[in-house]
């Protein structure tokens, strides 16, 4: 969330009742009627600066913020930038949900963390398509803008982070091609024309993933970050969602890298974003909320708020989410450090983009304009939230107690989330049509269910004991459900250690001398240390559901009854609770050190509690090559044969065909997952890389199907110190599987090692790094 003050001026615009109204300039009646923005027949760019080049300067600055109020003398009306749509459309300034009746809630799916542990690329569109269906239908009775300040796809790297939930997970492959689908279905397609569905926004850039961790505030911490870091860990899900997915719009986040505020970075905003990645002149950036302010507040990178804002817009960030632009743009315009032709470049940009959407456009033409409330919440979207949480739930522990045999009837459901309904949302969330709490999960399944808290998520009381060890004593099998909620980790705050919080474990440890079945429901985003759980045999199975949202009940109860099978994959590494003691926060450096045991499962040098990519199923499988891959390619040859339409990164490294076999008895989904690892190049070398994965559905027992792994060159290529991507000759391996590899098979890359991309310098660094 924006600093309180923030909120404090967007007072006016929030709540159901005052919510932002969105209008519609009048293009046939209105005194923009003549003006060559509402000529269809002329290109976007065009139209933009037709009008763009009526505003009066004092306009041209006022507009420059995230709260614009348009030009009432051209029948422009105000336009407010933020609306939110993380996990559904959200709770935010430029969205309004209705007390009651139409447009009252909107889908809740599971939160991105859930989500990224489906590992199912084609899901995660489809998720994004009912998002922005549902985000155009709101836009269209004045309760949501066409932008979206979504999706959050910083790297979990630490597990301390107060916002990992907002993500897919640790690995920036997996973030990658998560971006690149999710866009595509937020957007309407990849660049789609004549219209974009919905705008989204990828965040937040860069190197962001520090909230206030011991005193170091997001707002003025400085992330040292090498290029190698850079190109190879902080930036590819960002490169993706630019480069690949055609993003309309970015976020500069509220930290420095490398000595410079992101929102006044020229690196980070034009050599790289613009230069580098082509984000041309029709996409717009918008800073996080105060972080333009920041720049001269709490980063004290200027002598004055006038400079601040200069060195933000001349940098390339278009609309400030705050009031510092309104307020000293003046300033700076009168003391000559901006001049109109930036100003004009900012709003041009943010104008385009309106053209994209069809802001000017009569309704008649564009079918995006013809949805409605019937549109939101439609039975395929309850269906895809319930799948989606389904997907996303990862079996830890199992051995053997889940599926529930028939015999047991009598449920005691016990913990600070065996009654959760909105706590199952998490954060940056909308109003659910409907919320399934695990223990209306449970009844609907046709369980007999008691429910006692016994605890909260952080209390030290142990008062609540005796009641939750008597409803245990009478029933059939036990349920505790826990772990961490917003309370725990949140925007603003970052945890300190990843233990379990207040009693949770002493009051576990109290039902397991109950001698019942006895299984732990663990969620929360971030993940806390299982060990004790892991190594006790009287817990017999541990799920991990993440935050599922409105149909968690259901889909969590449909696991444990059998009717559903698991098959998620932790989307992160859950560390040893001493990790926390090894390094701190601010190291942002990946590779194993003196001070650093390494970071996210390919370089960690420790062992995990239960590590990236650990999921268990109700069944057994079997994988196989379908032709045994080659043992041996040619650099050059991979270089020559790869097309010139395409970054050489994306060119395709090899198609490797598996058939899977489900040989146990239990229908059940597979997600593959093909690793690589090698002593190629230089040292450190990573434990393994994630380089393929694909999710396959509903294999009956004793039924094969097959999965085609496209490899690129990118995803094999490992940076150099100046962050340049290389294929380096050596000896490979492949795994398919986490744990003992299910299938493996060993190759050499031979010749010259080949430089695939070059990772722009900054030249104008005032940190060394």
């Amino acid at each position: 969330m924006p600093p309180l003050r923030y909120l404090l001026w967007l007072a006016p615009y929030l709540g159901a009742a005052l919510g932002f109204e969105y209008t519609f300039p009048d293009c046939v009646n209105g005194p923009l009627r003549s003006n060559a923005v509402c000529n269809r027949t002329q290109d976007v760019a065009t139209r933009a600066k037709a009008l763009i080049s009526m505003f009066t300067d004092d306009e041209l600055m006022a507009n420059t913020v995230n709260l614009s109020p348009g030009v009432s003398r051209l029948g422009l009306p105000g336009y407010q930038w933020w609306s939110e749509a993380l996990h559904g459309v959200a709770s935010s300034p430029g969205v309004t949900f209705a007390a009651s009746g139409n447009f009252s809630s909107a889908t809740s799916f599971p939160e991105p963390i859930t989500l990224g542990s489906a590992f199912d690329d084609p899901l995660i569109k489809a998720v994004a398509d009912v998002i922005s269906t549902e985000a155009r239908a709101f836009n269209n009775f004045g309760r949501a803008g066409l932008d979206f300040f979504t999706p959050n796809i910083n790297p979990f790297r630490d597990p301390r982070w107060g916002r990992g939930q907002e993500t897919p997970g640790e690995d920036p492959f997996h973030i990658s091609q998560y971006v690149l689908n999710l866009v595509d279905g937020l957007q309407g397609g990849i660049d789609p024309t004549p219209y974009f569905k919905i705008v989204a926004d990828c965040k937040h850039y860069a190197a962001y993933d520090i909230e206030n961790w011991e005193g170091n505030d997001r707002t003025s911490f400085n992330a040292v970050v090498t290029n190698q870091d850079l190109s190879e860990y902080y930036l590819p899900s960002f490169q993706s969602c630019v480069r690949d997915a055609k993003v309309g719009s970015m976020m500069c986040s509220y930290n420095s890298v490398n000595g410079i505020p992101s929102c006044a970075n020229s690196y980070l905003l034009q050599t790289i974003l613009r230069d580098f990645w082509g984000f041309n002149d029709g996409r717009w950036v918008t800073s996080d909320c105060d972080a333009v302010d920041n720049i001269f507040s709490t980063h004290h990178f200027t002598s004055t708020y006038a400079q601040a804002v200069a060195d933000a817009l001349k940098a390339g960030t278009d609309i400030d989410c705050g009031n510092t632009y309104a307020e000293h743009l003046p300033e700076a315009f009168n003391q000559s450090l901006i001049t109109r032709a930036d100003l004009e470049k900012a709003l041009i940009r943010q104008y385009t983009s309106l053209v994209r959407l069809g802001y000017f456009d009569p309704p008649d033409v564009q079918p995006y304009r013809q949805l409605d409330w019937s549109d939101v919440n439609s039975p395929n979207a309850q269906q895809l939230a319930y799948q989606a949480a389904v997907e996303g739930i990862v079996l830890l522990k199992n051995d053997g107690t889940l599926p529930f045999d028939t015999s047991i009837k009598k449920l005691a459901l016990i913990g600070p989330f065996a009654n959760a309904t909105t706590q199952m949302q998490g954060n940056y969330q909308g109003i659910a049509p409907f919320l399934i709490s695990p223990l209306q999960g449970a009844m609907n399944a046709g369980y007999q269910a008691t429910f006692v808290a016994g605890t909260t998520i952080s209390d030290t009381s142990t008062a609540g004991f005796a009641a939750a060890v008597t409803s245990a004593q009478s029933a059939d099998a036990v349920i505790f459900a826990g772990g961490i909620d917003d309370t725990v980790e949140h925007e603003s705050g970052d945890r300190t250690t990843i233990i379990w919080p207040g009693v949770q474990l002493d009051l576990i440890a109290a039902l397991e001398a109950v001698g019942k079945p006895l299984v732990v429901l663990q969620f929360g985003g971030g993940q806390v240390d299982d060990s004790a759980l892991k190594n006790n045999q009287t817990v017999n199975a541990i799920l991990w559901a993440g935050y599922p949202s409105q149909s968690g009940g259901t889909a969590i109860f449909d696991i444990l009854s059998g009717k559903a099978s698991p098959a998620g994959r932790l989307s992160t590494t859950q560390y040893p609770a001493a990790y926390t003691d090894q390094v701190p926060m601010t190291d942002m450096s990946l590779r194993p050190s003196a001070t650093n045991p390494g970071r996210t499962y390919k370089w960690y040098q420790g062992t995990p509690v239960f590590e990236f990519g650990h999921g268990l199923h109700y069944t057994t499988f079997n994988v196989q090559w379908q032709q045994t891959p080659p043992t041996q390619y040619d650099i050059a040859s991979l270089i020559s044969d790869a097309s010139s339409n395409s970054p050489l990164d994306l060119a395709t490294f090899d198609i490797f065909d598996i058939t899977v076999q489900n040989t146990g008895k239990v229908t059940s989904d597979y997600v593959a997952l093909l690793f690589v690892n090698s002593t190629a190049g230089p040292a450190p070398h990573p434990n393994k890389q994630l380089v393929s994965y694909s999710r396959l559905h509903q294999l009956a027992g004793g039924s094969n199907s097959s999965a085609s792994l496209s490899v690129t060159l990118g995803s094999i290529a490992r940076a150099d110190t100046e962050g340049n991507m290389w294929i380096f000759n050596g000896s490979y391996q492949l795994n398919v599987d986490t744990g003992p590899a299910l299938l493996t098979h060993q190759f050499d890359l031979v010749g010259q090692s080949v430089q695939i991309t070059h990772w722009p310098q900054n030249v104008t660094s005032n940190s060394a790094v």
